[in-house]
C-alpha cells in the first residue's frame, strides 16, 4: 500500500472518529447543541438533536471503517444536504 492511500485512511479513520464522537456528545450534553439545531429543526428541537446524535455516531462509525467508508461518506453527503435543505426551508 502506497503510503499516501495509507495517510488518507488514517484521515478518514480520524474524521470518522471525530463525527462518531460528536454524534454521542449530543446524547452526553445535548444543550450544547440547542443554538445550531434550533436553526434547522425550529419545532421539537430536543427530539432533533437527539436523531442528529444518532445519524452523526452511526455514520462517523462507518466512515472509520475501511469496509463501510464509503458507504458512510454517502450518508455523509446525503445528510449535509438534508441538513441544508432544512436550514433553507426554515432559516
Amino acid at each position: 500500500m502506497s503510503k499516501s492511500k495509507k495517510s488518507n485512511g488514517l484521515v478518514a479513520k480520524a474524521f470518522g472518529i471525530g463525527l462518531a464522537a460528536t454524534g454521542a456528545a449530543h446524547f452526553v450534553v445535548p444543550e450544547a447543541f440547542e443554538g445550531i439545531t434550533k436553526l434547522p429543526f425550529p419545532k421539537d428541537t430536543r427530539t432533533w438533536i437527539s436523531r442528529n446524535g444518532a445519524t452523526e455516531l452511526a455514520v462517523g462509525v462507518a466512515i472509520a471503517y475501511p469496509k463501510t467508508r464509503k458507504i458512510g461518506l454517502i450518508g455523509l453527503c446525503a445528510y449535509g444536504l438534508w441538513l441544508g435543505a432544512n436550514i433553507a426551508k426554515n432559516g
